[in-house]
């Protein structure tokens, strides 16, 4: 098999929509992605990107992805957020996840980051492994804390 890692073109997000929507059904969500691969293109690409997209290839198909975008730590300054590690089931225990966590590492130390951040569900104890055996730090007393679409709409509405 033949490894590659590179950089995600308009072209690959397609492909990149369905590892997206593969990881919202292990993770128990299967209705949970609104977004389109079309808003991937629109959003990725373009004179000023939202997020930065790492592609794994096998045999030029791509089976894993590492989505990326930059975020402000008022303790350490610039963090590099990895929104998601996704590597194809089928794909896993490859090496895959490793080679696009060390791209991810490299290209928050080019950016001048001061941390890579992302979070990881208390279930998922494979990937808990994985990461701890990297040497990140799983932090267990933080909680994840949002207001989605509706939340933001109640939030204003009740001002």
């Amino acid at each position: 098999m033949k490894f590659r890692i590179r950089m995600a073109t308009k072209n690959d997000m397609p492909r990149v929509h369905e590892l997206i929507t593969e990881l919202a059904i292990f993770e128990k969500e299967p209705n949970a992605v609104k977004i389109t691969a079309e808003d991937l293109k629109l959003f990725g690409f373009g004179t000023n990107p939202k997020f930065h997209c790492f592609v794994a290839e096998i045999d030029d198909k791509i089976e894993g992805i590492a989505l990326v975008y930059p975020r402000f730590s008022t303790w350490n300054g610039l963090v590099l957020h990895l929104e998601d590690l996704i590597v194809s089931q089928n794909k896993r225990g490859h090496g895959l996840g490793t080679m696009l966590l060390d791209k991810v590492v490299v290209y928050a130390e080019e950016l001048g980051a001061k941390r890579v951040s992302w979070e990881v569900l208390d279930w998922n104890e494979p990937a808990i492994a994985f990461y701890e055996k990297k040497g990140a730090n799983v932090m267990r007393d933080w909680n994840v804390v949002q207001l989605n679409e509706e939340g933001i709409k109640n939030y204003l509405s009740n001002k």
